[in-house]
C-alpha cells in the first residue's frame, strides 16, 4: 500500500508528533484528514504554524477521542488511519488517572471498533516504549514483558490490547507502532530534552531535572514520523507490534551536558524533587531494537548513535532557541 492518494485520517494531530505527521503525509500526496481536540478557540494547535500549503491541503475534524460518535463520524470514508490521539504526560497520570483511562484505554476502543464497522484498510495505533518499563534485558525487544510502571503506561498497555484483541478476533487490519522516547521541535517542555533546552535558552545558569541517572533511546521525530508511514505501507505489519527506536542509548545526565556543550552555555544542573516519579515508577533503562522494523518495513533510523543523535539535538536546540518559539514555553514552571 502506497499513502498517496489514500485518505488518511490522523488522530491527535494537533500534537507534537501529530503535526509533524500530518505535514509530512501532505507532502507525500495524501488526502489528509485532521482529527483535532474541540476547542472553543477554534485552535489547531501546532497546526496553526504549519505553512499555508498544508493548512490549505488538510480538512480538519474537531472532536474528542472520547466520543465515539464524533470519532465514527471522523473516520467515514477514509482508508488509513494513524492514531496517536492521547494524554501522555505521566505526571499527570499520577494526578489524573481516570482520564487516562478514557482517553487512551476508551479512545482507541472508539477507533478500532469504528475501523471494523467502516472496513478500514488500516489502522496504525500508537504504543509507547514505556509499557516494558525498566528493561529486564537490552536492547528491549517486542518480546519484553510489559509493565505498567504509571497510570499512564498502563493506560497504553490496555490501549495496546484492545488494539490487538479487534486483530485477533474480528481481523480488524490494525498494526502498533512502538516509539522510543521522541523528541524534537514542538515537544511540550514536560519532556526532558524540551525542558532542559527551554531553561538554557531563557538564560537560566541553574537547570532544575529530575533524575539524571536513567537511560533511554531517543527517537528523532523524523524518524518516528518515518516509521509511522512505513509501518501504514507495509503489507506485513497488520498484527504486528513494531518498535521504532533509535537502537543507542544514552544517560539523561549524558544528554543534559551534551545538550549543554552544543548551546555553548555553563550551566549546573540541580535536582528537583517535584521532578522525581515515584522509586518504584521511575523507568530505570530503556533501549530498544529495531530489527523487526528493518525486517517487515525497512526502516531505519536516520539519526542513529551518538552522531545522528547530536544532529537531531541540534535541530530541536535551533528551533527552541528562535524567541517566536520560545515565549510559548513558561520555562520558569515546572509543567506536568
Amino acid at each position: 500500500m502506497q499513502l498517496k492518494h489514500k485518505r488518511v485520517l490522523v488522530t491527535g494531530a494537533d500534537g507534537f508528533i501529530g503535526s509533524h505527521l500530518t505535514e509530512h503525509l501532505v507532502h507525500l500526496g495524501a488526502d489528509v484528514r485532521a482529527f483535532v481536540y474541540y476547542n472553543s478557540n477554534n485552535s489547531w494547535g501546532w497546526l496553526d504554524d504549519s505553512d499555508e500549503h498544508v493548512r490549505k491541503s488538510i480538512k480538519v475534524v474537531a472532536g474528542d477521542i472520547r466520543d465515539p460518535f464524533g470519532v465514527k463520524e471522523a473516520m467515514r470514508d477514509c482508508d488509513v488511519v494513524l492514531h496517536l490521539a492521547a494524554l501522555i504526560a505521566i505526571p499527570y497520570s499520577y494526578h489524573s488517572p481516570a482520564t487516562y483511562v478514557e482517553t487512551n484505554v476508551n479512545g482507541t476502543l472508539n477507533v478500532v471498533q469504528a475501523a471494523r464497522d467502516l472496513g478500514i484498510e488500516k489502522v496504525v495505533h500508537t504504543s509507547t516504549s514505556e509499557v516494558y518499563g525498566t528493561a529486564r534485558f537490552v536492547p528491549i525487544t517486542e518480546e519484553h514483558p510489559l509493565q505498567g510502571q504509571s497510570p499512564y503506561s498502563a493506560t497504553k498497555i490496555g490501549a495496546d490490547q484492545i488494539a490487538q484483541s479487534y486483530f485477533l478476533s474480528f481481523d480488524t487490519p490494525v498494526a502498533t507502532i512502538r516509539p522510543f522516547n521522541t523528541y524534537g521541535p514542538r515537544q511540550s517542555a514536560r519532556a526532558v530534552i524540551p525542558t532542559i533546552i527551554s531553561q538554557i535558552a531563557a538564560g537560566a545558569k541553574e537547570v532544575r531535572l529530575g533524575a539524571t541517572h536513567p537511560t533511554r533511546d531517543f527517537n528523532f521525530v523524523r524518524d518516528t514520523v518515518r516509521g509511522f508511514v512505513a509501518i501504514a505501507e507495509s503489507e506485513k505489519t497488520v498484527g504486528e507490534v513494531i518498535n521504532v527506536s533509535s537502537n543507542y542509548e544514552i544517560s539523561i545526565g549524558e544528554t543534559a551536558e551534551l545538550i549543554a556543550e552544543r548551546m555553548g552555555r555553563d550551566v549546573s544542573f540541580v535536582a528537583d524533587d517535584n521532578r522525581l516519579r515515584p522509586s518504584n515508577s521511575e523507568v530505570e533503562r530503556l533501549w530498544g531494537a529495531n530489527d523487526k522494523a528493518r525486517r517487515l518495513t525497512g526502516w531505519v533510523p536516520q539519526y542513529a548513535d551518538r552522531e545522528g543523535f547530536a544532529r537531531g539535538l541540534s535541530e530541536t536546540i535551533d528551533w527552541f532557541s528562535d524567541p517566536s518559539n520560545l515565549r510559548r514555553y513558561k520555562t520558569g514552571i515546572y509543567n506536568i
